[in-house]
């Protein structure tokens, strides 16, 4: 018997977080998903069994400085030697999800939605441009014009022009239809750190924050307010806020 789609959505803020924890509680709400839906391949099987629905997540937090690297980085795009990173308290991971190098760090408002994409579409293509979406319509509400960028994953500003300037970095990890890690959108982020970088292997572009563009801090509490909003409109889904801690 076929289940019906879940399209509702567990919310969690998850505060001030370093990297490996949250990388560890994603990949436990990740590997529950894939474990429930192996079990229901096994119940197709059985037509007495019952098909479990799946859950859906979306975690926000921000991170401790730390510069990760996806699987199609390269460790060069690293500017920063290993005494610079103990110097700044910078950590440093290497990670599964796509994508080159990004910084995360405090007033960066990061999105993990952990989704099982059969329960919306199964289309990767289609997520990565919602996601983006969600970042685009937020942006908007602020008198910003964000973009894609042909080729290039994230959310950019003035993209065909000299001065294009990334404001939001996107990598992801897809396995079965299930999704992991996700956005860095750049709320009062301290630039400073992507000097040591090259952001996203990319290096004929800027990086730029919400601070920066409105001259003016901004309170993050007010974005995800936002974020949730567009998540949940351009997805067709319904929140459900859950404070429990990672």
């Amino acid at each position: 018997m076929n289940s019906i789609p879940n399209k509702k959505i567990v919310f969690q803020d998850l505060g001030l977080i370093d990297y490996r924890t949250a990388w560890d509680y994603q990949e436990k709400l990740f590997q529950e998903t894939i474990e429930i839906k192996t079990k229901n391949r096994g119940a197709e099987l059985n037509s007495n069994d019952q098909r479990i629905s799946t859950n859906n997540y979306l975690l926000l937090c921000e991170h401790s400085p730390v510069f990760t690297l996806g699987k199609s980085g390269k460790m060069n795009h690293l500017l920063a030697s290993t005494d610079i990173l103990n110097e700044k308290k910078i950590s440093f991971f290497q990670t599964n999800r796509g994508g080159d190098i990004t910084f995360h760090g405090p007033e960066q408002i990061v999105g993990y939605p952990i989704l099982d994409l059969e329960n919306y579409f199964t289309d990767i293509g289609k997520y990565m441009r919602f996601l983006e979406e969600v970042i685009i319509q937020t942006l908007a509400e602020y008198g910003l014009e964000g973009s894609r960028s042909k080729g290039e994953t994230g959310v950019w500003l003035d993209v065909d022009t000299p001065r294009a300037r990334k404001i939001c970095a996107m990598g992801v990890r897809c396995s079965r239809w299930v999704t992991m890690h996700g956005w860095a959108f750049n709320i009062n982020t301290d630039l400073s750190y992507f000097d040591l970088i090259v952001p996203c292997g990319i290096t004929n572009k800027g990086v730029t924050s919400l601070k920066k563009e409105l001259g003016h801090e901004i309170e993050l509490d007010e974005v995800k307010e936002k974020l949730l909003f567009h998540f949940a409109k351009i997805f067709d889904a319904e929140l459900i806020f859950n404070n429990a801690e990672a």
